[in-house]
């Protein structure tokens, strides 16, 4: 999925999984919903702040390029050492992450690498459309983790879609009740829209308005807070 076509499905929640797409508007777990909101940037709006500015000026001296991206064996070691050492679920393997299941849909999809000279610390791969980008996953080296890399590699994503012209960034999801999430919103806040489901409608995004839209999908399926 390319092109307008990826523009068009993700102004309209929906987000890719493998070689599919797909939306949602709640996660279970433990026979309980979680509301999902779904977010992008509105790359024209984005303004940094401190915290940005200063990720972006502690990394300064590393090395950043964006291409169509490839699947090698440094970034296949590197994200064998990135799971080793987290603490929520993920892919098993990046092949697992972006290409299981039938192969029916083609992405343009890139890769911005971060290196420490010659040294491969991060890679955030993302899918282009025409005039947006979607962020598909973020590894990075932990012996790096003292960096923030996968803050930093949202930002660059960010200047990168800007220097190509384009028009929003899709970062994927926030969940209520579930704040390991919440770093999506991190980036731009103020630049950040939220998907009102119910009304098929990007709003500017807040997080009262996150709590409010997120009782009224609860209320609406019948469990409320």
């Amino acid at each position: 999925m390319k092109g307008q076509d990826l523009d068009l499905f993700l102004s309209m929640g929906y987000f890719r999984m493998h070689q599919n797409v797909f939306t949602c508007n709640f996660l279970v777990l433990e026979e309980k919903l979680y509301p999902v909101h779904w977010l992008r940037i509105d790359l024209e709006r984005v303004q940094f702040g401190k915290t940005q500015r200063q990720l972006l000026s502690r990394t300064a001296r590393f090395r950043f390029e964006a291409k169509p991206f490839l699947l090698t064996d440094e970034i296949k070691e590197l994200h064998a050492r990135y799971r080793q050492h987290i603490d929520f679920d993920a892919p098993a393997s990046i092949e697992e992450s972006l290409y299981s299941g039938p192969l029916f849909t083609e992405f343009d999809t890139w890769g911005l690498e971060i290196r420490d000279q010659e040294r491969l610390i991060a890679v955030g791969i993302f899918d282009r459309g025409n005039q947006t980008i979607a962020g598909i996953m973020n590894v990075y080296d932990p012996d790096y983790r003292r960096y923030s890399l996968g803050k930093v590699l949202m930002l660059q994503k960010i200047e990168f879609a800007r220097q190509q012209g384009l028009v929003y960034y899709y970062p994927g999801y926030i969940v209520s009740g579930m704040p390991k999430f919440d770093y999506k919103v991190t980036a731009a806040e103020s630049a950040t829209e939220l998907l009102d489901a119910a009304y098929d409608d990007w709003i500017p995004f807040s997080w009262e308005t996150t709590r409010t839209i997120a009782d009224e999908m609860l209320r609406s399926s019948g469990q409320a807070r």
